[in-house]
């Protein structure tokens, strides 16, 4: 679901860019005002989750492959503005260190994955959890939120793909971008996303809520225990674990780098070109490209980039806790 530079218009990151602009404004806001410095480094953890999440690559109908995106969980945990705060960060540590998702395409992927996903999954979670206050109920709000999350979230990139070659052509008629329309984007997307990713989306949101509300209920619960050193343990775990995601094969739909696209068959209709955005548009050289490092094995490179990834997540995070204000006005860490 990692939109890659060129395949939208300037223009349309542009206004996906400006949309996302009030929403990050609010969100910082918000949580200046709910969350404490005790609890900033909780948004640090949760953007590590998301991170890790987003590499347990799986795969899905058609011979491409998807991911998981937590968007959900971290809502649930954090409330959907620090989440949205969380998976931007995420998502922008993986565009400037992994070139997963693109840079001009930034507003575009948080607007997705960081405001479409976490609010309508907590939203959706909160409406059937306060008319069905059991246990039971909760856990349906769960699955329901992080289902309906990430296949909103899909659609709306569906979408955004697909109206490319609708408003950008040459003289020629041929797509300046992305080169699939509707008919093909939205089917492209959602099917898949609705019989495998979503699928993948419940059980790690399930699955991950399920441990820390038996190991550290205080990250959901007022007043409860809390313990972060299991988290950080898990956190561990998902490192160790996360070259699972090697397995699947094939490129994430509409991912496709410039000099395969034209070789991609749709409808059994190959491409047989290559977009002129696409190939004469924005280049950036990531330092770790596909979570890869040069001169290790693929396995060595990709649990070394998780390990990179969730450090900088927990350091940047820990940092912007320290410079966080008190209840009294003072810097935290002064007296």
């Amino acid at each position: 679901m990692h939109i890659p530079d060129n395949y939208l218009s300037p223009s349309t990151c542009a206004v996906m860019g400006a949309a996302m602009l009030p929403v990050w404004g609010i969100a910082v806001k918000k949580v200046k005002e709910e969350i404490t410095k005790e609890k900033m480094p909780l948004l640090g953890i949760g953007a590590a989750f998301s991170f890790l999440t987003m590499m347990f690559n799986v795969p899905l109908p058609g011979g491409t492959t998807g991911h998981a995106v937590g968007g959900t969980l971290l809502a649930i945990l954090l409330g959907p503005y620090s989440a949205c705060i969380a998976v931007s960060v995420a998502l922008l540590i993986q565009a400037l260190l992994f070139g997963d998702g693109g840079i001009l395409a930034f507003g575009a992927n948080c607007f997705n994955m960081a405001f479409i996903l976490p609010f309508l999954g907590y939203f959706i979670y909160k409406f059937i959890k306060d008319r069905f206050p059991s246990e039971r109920g909760e856990y349906a709000g769960i699955v329901l939120g992080s289902y309906l999350g990430i296949n909103f979230a899909a659609l709306a990139a569906a979408i955004e793909f697909g109206i490319q070659p609708l408003l950008f052509t040459n003289t020629a008629g041929q797509p300046l971008y992305c080169p699939y329309p509707l008919a093909v984007s939205v089917p492209a997307m959602t099917i898949p996303h609705l019989l495998v990713a979503g699928v993948v989306e419940v059980i790690f949101t399930v699955a991950i809520i399920s441990f820390i509300k038996k190991v550290s209920p205080g990250t959901i619960y007022q007043g409860a225990k809390q313990k972060t050193k299991a988290i950080y343990g898990l956190i561990v775990a998902l490192i160790c674990l996360t070259p699972l995601g090697l397995l699947a094969t094939g490129t994430a739909w509409g991912e496709w780098g410039a000099e395969e696209i034209q070789d991609v068959a749709s409808g059994g209709n190959v491409l047989g070109f290559v977009p002129e955005g696409m190939q004469n548009g924005f280049s950036f050289n990531a330092i770790m490209p596909d979570y890869a490092v040069s001169g290790l094995p693929e396995i060595a490179g990709y649990i070394l980039s998780a390990v990179a990834g969730v450090a900088i997540l927990l350091i940047i995070f820990k940092i912007i806790g320290t410079l966080k204000k008190n209840k009294d006005g003072n810097l935290s860490g002064q007296s």
